[in-house]
């Protein structure tokens, strides 16, 4: 019994031995992971940009401003996790009638981006660019022909249509195909032919391959001929005017190319940064000989570019927290609360979050404060306010998007006639939540729900849950 209890107790700790060799090694790995580093991080688009190369992921986020892509091919950013700004909303969905249009942020950075308002990450309003849709035009049938266009020999007389049965409508479109109409009219009187040159002929060889340095270039001729009509005899046509000969000069004759080569290479650059990977750059210049008269440029490139590490972190400035919530509405020693001329103070504060390796200290104030009155659970006169704005679809994405609009009971505030108090003259907040007393209104009266129309599909799971 006692054998078995050892090799059982051996067994276990080989187990453990093995397991914390495998932590180990992940951990190993984790910390030797090799990416592609870059120098810049695009916070609107999550795009890296200025490839420094290949190198160990802590190197490269030494600087909190670059960005790394590993083997999932997506751009990361080295600094703390936080929100992009929104995106400029997007267009609506229709071009007539009521759609929806929609605006998106993202998270960029190292951890989870804070969101205590659940605003999400994409954000959906209806929008109406037009309350009309445009409809097509139709033509009118066609007028009489008009007089033929000449007094002998065969001509054309025209007839027209108007696009107005109906006219366009709500910026429609017009009638597609001609607002006229010709056909071919004849007199039955003979007219007298006037003669007309044929098209010029094709440029005859330059009389030279190359032009000499002081003469002028080598000339080239194009000739045509008065047949297209020849002139008639009877009646008699007139002859074709100017003349059927013309030379130019010829252009573009070459000089012999001179193709380009490259000089030596210079020394490489100091390291481009103090902190963090940089680039170090040599360069050459293409001028032994420098390319002349068309000759080709030196192949390949003029610099080159290899990664420097200082070994040293890039400074990671602060960055402030959202502000707290506010405190309670008090002044020192009285109780203001319900109080209709005596005010107090809020406040509220945040923290300055990330900052290490000497980073900026976050600039503006940790606290707050404002002048207030202290209404909480006092019993106050209300009215109903009119209908705010609808708010946005919820949610964001799929056909069962929903706006809603209500009418607040809002406080009569007439009683407090001191409204800028303190040294400063401020305007005062109300602080708490009184008992407002509205009239009574029917659900209906107050609350409004409508569907959001045109909503693009949701397209996965994480937006169909979104709040």
């Amino acid at each position: 019994m006692g054998a078995r209890r050892q090799r059982h107790t051996r067994g276990a700790a080989v187990m453990l031995l093995w397991i914390l060799c495998c932590v180990f090694l992940a951990a190993q790995e984790s910390v030797c992971e090799s990416a592609r580093c870059f120098q810049h991080f695009d916070t609107q688009t999550g795009r890296c940009g200025q490839l420094l190369g290949e190198a160990e992921v802590d190197d490269c986020c030494m600087n909190p401003h670059y960005g790394y892509q590993g083997n999932d091919s997506v751009c990361h950013s080295c600094r703390p996790a936080s929100w992009s700004e929104w995106s400029a909303w997007g267009a609506c969905t229709v071009s007539c009638l009521e759609g929806v249009q929609q605006r998106r942020r993202f998270c960029f950075g190292i951890g989870l981006c804070k969101d205590p308002k659940g605003l999400g990450g994409l954000q959906t309003k209806s929008c109406q660019d037009r309350d009309c849709c445009p409809k097509p035009a139709g033509w009118s049938e066609w007028g009489s022909w008009q007089a033929c266009s000449v007094s002998c020999g065969s001509g054309n007389r025209q007839r027209e249509r108007t696009c107005s049965s109906p006219p366009p409508n709500c910026g429609g479109p017009g009638c597609s195909g001609p607002s006229k109409e010709t056909s071919a009219c004849h007199t039955g009187k003979v007219c007298p032919v006037h003669g007309g040159w044929s098209a010029w002929g094709p440029w005859e060889p330059c009389d030279g391959t190359c032009v000499r340095e002081g003469s002028e270039p080598p000339r080239r001729h194009s000739a045509r001929y008065c047949t297209n009509p020849a002139p008639s005899t009877d009646p008699p046509g007139q002859p074709c005017p100017e003349s059927g000969h013309r030379w130019e000069y010829c252009k573009g004759l070459p000089f012999c190319p001179v193709h380009g080569g490259w000089g030596p290479w210079g020394e490489y650059s100091r390291c481009s940064v103090t902190c963090g990977l940089g680039a170090q750059v040599k360069r050459r210049v293409c001028d032994s000989p420098a390319p002349k008269h068309g000759g080709h440029a030196c192949p390949g490139d003029a610099t080159s570019t290899k990664i420097c590490n200082t070994h040293q972190h890039c400074p990671v400035d602060g960055q402030w927290s959202e502000w707290g919530e506010w405190s309670g509405c008090n002044r020192s020693g009285k109780n203001i609360r319900c109080s209709t001329y005596s005010a107090g103070t809020q406040r509220r504060a945040r923290t300055c979050e990330h900052r290490e390796w000497e980073g900026k200290h976050c600039s503006g104030d940790i606290v707050e404060t404002r002048p207030c009155y202290d209404i909480d659970k006092c019993r106050m006169r209300g009215n109903y306010s009119d209908w705010g704005d609808w708010g946005l679809c919820k949610p964001s994405c799929g056909s069962e998007a929903q706006k809603s609009r209500t009418r607040e009971c809002v406080m009569d505030i007439s009683q407090y006639t001191n409204l800028k108090v303190g040294p400063k003259g401020e305007l005062a907040h109300f602080a708490g939540k009184p008992f407002l007393l509205c009239p009574r209104m029917d659900k209906s009266q107050i609350s409004q729900n409508s569907p959001c129309r045109n909503v693009p599909p949701c397209t996965g799971p994480d937006q169909a849950q979104e709040p």
